[in-house]
């Protein structure tokens, strides 16, 4: 069975999730503690709870995604994976990160790629690898299709999407993956956004403005 665990961290309000299965094993994904509250705070849980992780993934590398990235992979001693297209996106972090607030910020190397149409194990459960860019162009979601649950980072919000007015974005690329890539997933299927509440591709397909039955464009 897959378990996912959110935290809500940084002034960006980012959602950090921890997926494991019932042997404890999993992944890191997003992490965008920076406060060294925030960081005891998803430590004490994994240590509590005998959670031993195996690698850390970025959905993508926008700021409020990464912050704990540095922190994680010394911490745990875990490889960082993201999309070859999200190299640029985490390396200008350090260049911008003092601008936002965060002068402490350390910068991170990435150890591996995530490929889509490939899978990852949280343990022994697998997570697929969807290809979803236009927030950012190496974003990548994590299906698990046994629960069909899903950790889409900034691609579909509940109600909304990601923005595509920063750099590499693409708003019509973003449109066009979400009905691809998500909106041909299960309708029971939750979806994980990168912030704000869970929702239902079912519940999107109706009501998003921007990609449901109800859009405006």
């Amino acid at each position: 069975m897959l378990h996912i665990k959110s935290f809500t961290f940084n002034p960006f309000q980012e959602n950090t999730y921890l997926a494991y299965d019932d042997s404890g094993a999993g992944v890191l994904i997003d992490p965008g503690c920076f406060e060294k509250w925030e960081k005891a705070d998803l430590q004490d849980f994994i240590e509590n709870n005998g959670i031993r992780l195996t690698h850390l993934l970025n959905t993508h590398c926008h700021i409020d995604h990464v912050l704990g990235n540095a922190w994680a992979k010394r911490t745990f001693g875990i490889p960082l994976l993201i999309h070859k297209n999200e190299i640029s996106v985490l390396k200008s972090v350090e260049t911008y990160a003092s601008n936002y607030g965060f002068s402490g910020y350390e910068s991170s190397e990435p150890d591996g790629f995530l490929v889509e149409g490939e899978s990852i194990l949280a343990g022994m459960e697998e997570l697929k690898i969807l290809f979803v860019p236009g927030h950012a162009p190496g974003h990548v979601a994590f299906y698990h299709e046994t629960s069909k649950r899903c950790i889409a980072g900034d691609t579909l919000f509940r109600g909304s999407i990601g923005r595509t007015d920063l750099p590499g974005g693409n708003h019509d690329l973003l449109l066009k993956k979400i009905k691809s890539e998500l909106f041909t997933l299960p309708d029971e299927t939750i979806i994980y956004s990168g912030h704000g509440s869970e929702t239902s591709i079912s519940f999107e397909k109706i009501h998003n403005p921007y990609v449901g039955k109800q859009a405006t464009y």
